[in-house]
């Protein structure tokens, strides 16, 4: 099984990353990190004549990568009760790779298992429901199987390493991904 991880943060070594990091600790994988690469946003044309036009960007290397893997560990502080707007952007480009011929989108994606891990403040383990739940709608509109997802609380860099729940959890998905 190949796992990759998409970091959405645009801090480097935030909470986020450190929890994810201890899910994936001595796993083979892949990491791309969002915010070392340029990516556009959508210009919506999926309802005009011409449909998408390309864009000049470096969103197609990442889709090679995205799509050549088993599992993806999507990671992603919560921004104002969303997801980073790296990551935002990311996902948003779907909907033009959904239409494009040169891929098998979505039957690719449905081969795909999915998982979350955030981190945030004042009470992120319910007030990052809502993010876990557009993950969730995200992944059954193109068929991906969600497996699971951590939530931490952490604000400052390193605040996760007190939340044991969620270095517990990721201990976790760290032994089940090296006994896959």
């Amino acid at each position: 099984m190949k796992i990759l991880t998409i970091l959405g943060s645009s801090r480097k070594d935030g909470n986020t990353e450190f929890l994810t990091s201890k899910a994936i600790k001595n796993i083979d994988h892949t990491t791309i990190r969002l915010s070392d690469y340029h990516i556009k946003p959508i210009t919506d044309l999926r309802h005009s004549k011409t449909g998408f036009s390309p864009v000049d960007d470096d969103y197609e290397k990442l889709l090679e990568q995205f799509l050549n893997h088993d599992i993806i560990i999507f990671s992603t502080p919560i921004y104002w009760f969303g997801m980073s707007g790296q990551m935002k952007v990311f996902i948003d480009r779907w909907s033009q790779y959904l239409r494009d011929e040169r891929y098998d989108f979505k039957r690719k994606l449905s081969r795909q298992k999915a998982y979350v891990i955030t981190t945030g403040g004042t009470d992120p383990k319910l007030t990052g429901l809502p993010l876990i739940q557009q993950f969730g709608h995200i992944f059954d509109f193109v068929g991906m199987t969600f497996e699971d997802y951590i939530i931490g609380q952490a604000v400052k860099p390193g605040e996760i390493q007190a939340d044991q729940s969620a270095l517990k959890k990721a201990e976790e998905w760290n032994e089940y991904f090296k006994n896959l």
